[in-house]
């Protein structure tokens, strides 16, 4: 009888349909569990809630301290020592001095050059502050050249490690000496810190 019932091309073709519509049926209940709702979280009476940050999370001195200061410091080291020649560390993967790590040598003089460049828009991110709780002084029309300078002293730097010569890292330390120095001895004066 289910032969005959088969060979009858509406059935086969009904027979089909329904078994498509409940595999789909059954894939959509599957598909996407719905997350499970219940009451907001609320502070324990008395607690302080933490404000969300309204600007970048760091100071214009954190940036210093925690990015420019040790990458600047990887392209002084290789004008005296040539990165080739520096040994990886006993454990390069967990090495505190970028030239004996995993990434050493020439290449992190590479990647401290760009790290340079690439973090000089941090300097011009809004709501930046100094230390003192000042503003950034991105208003000031030498603000943007100077930050342009100090990216201009990574790229150079990254071409001279990419060349391996420790002649252009000279050249390299000495446009970023420069650069530094231009910014310093603005903004970076105690009585004149971000002003």
């Amino acid at each position: 009888m289910i032969k005959t019932i088969m060979r009858i091309p509406n059935v086969r073709l009904l027979l089909l349909f329904s078994f498509v519509l409940s595999i789909t049926a059954f894939a959509q209940t599957k598909a996407a569990p719905q997350p499970i709702k219940g009451p907001a979280p609320v502070a324990a009476k008395g607690a302080v809630v933490a404000k969300a940050p309204t600007g970048p999370p760091a100071t214009l001195a954190q940036l210093m301290k925690g990015i420019f200061y040790p990458n600047s410091n990887v392209i002084f080291a290789a004008q005296n020592t040539n990165p080739a020649d520096v040994p990886q560390a006993k454990d390069p993967s967990v090495a505190v001095n970028p030239l004996e790590s995993a990434y050493g040598k020439w290449e992190a003089v590479e990647n401290s050059g760009l790290a340079l460049a690439d973090a000089a828009s941090l300097l011009t991110m809004p709501g930046r502050k100094c230390s003192n709780g000042r503003a950034v002084p991105m208003q000031n029309a030498d603000w943007a050249k100077l930050v342009g300078d100090l990216r201009k002293a990574g790229l150079v730097a990254y071409q001279a490690a990419k060349a391996k010569d420790q002649d252009k890292i000279l050249d390299a330390a000495d446009v970023m000496t420069t650069a530094c120095s231009n910014c310093h001895e603005k903004y970076r004066e105690p009585k004149v810190r971000c002003k």
